[in-house]
């Protein structure tokens, strides 16, 4: 098992597959999926696509977690909840602050910049690459019954008793330091946001 493996203590969930055209599975976000702030960041979420889930599915959430940031608890950069089960794709930068490229019922969650929307990867220079687990999480409900300002952890324990697979696509990034000494210090990093709820990043 990896260290910080977000998976370690969850449920068992049947696999399924979700692609994307934005990024492969195991390679590094392009810049446009990084935070403002950064070096061609946009903080433009990524297109998903999915198929294989299990029987029985309602509904599906989606997340994505940088399990690796400096903050013991991780860091949620985007969670999607009540997408219909019969949609099966999301396309790139659904996840603005209009929300308007969801589904109908779809709603995002506050991420842990305090943002409903996607936040894009920004991890502390030097810290050396982080991981950035994608997951459309198939749900035995239509409707997972959380508020739209709970947090992605929240959703997630909430999620815990109702997941009937999961599709995991894996993205990285890292920031070095002699990148980050080229950037205005403090604007739109990670750390920033991580430490400071509500911080525009």
């Amino acid at each position: 098992m990896r260290p910080n493996d977000p998976f370690a203590r969850l449920p068992e969930a049947a696999s399924f597959t979700v692609t994307s055209t934005t990024v492969t599975d195991g390679a590094a976000w392009a810049p446009e999926q990084h935070a403002s702030g950064t070096p061609g960041g946009k903080d433009i979420s990524p297109q998903l696509s999915w198929y294989g889930a299990p029987d029985g599915t309602k509904s599906y959430a989606v997340t994505v977690y940088d399990p690796d940031a400096p903050t013991g608890s991780g860091f949620w950069h985007w969670a999607v909840a009540d997408i219909p089960a019969t949609v099966t794709q999301l396309p790139e930068g659904a996840g603005d602050d209009s929300g308007t490229g969801l589904p109908e019922g779809a709603f995002q969650l506050p991420n842990d910049a305090r943002a409903a929307r996607f936040i894009g990867a920004a991890p502390p220079a030097g810290h050396g690459p982080h991981r950035y687990f994608v997951v459309v999480h198939a749900l035995d409900v239509e409707s997972i019954g959380v508020p739209a300002d709970a947090t992605p952890a929240v959703l997630g324990f909430t999620m815990s008793g109702h997941i009937l697979g999961r599709a995991v696509l894996t993205a990285t990034a890292e920031t070095s330091a002699e990148a980050a000494a080229e950037t205005t210090e403090g604007t739109g990093t990670e750390t920033i946001a991580e430490t400071t709820p509500g911080t525009p990043v």
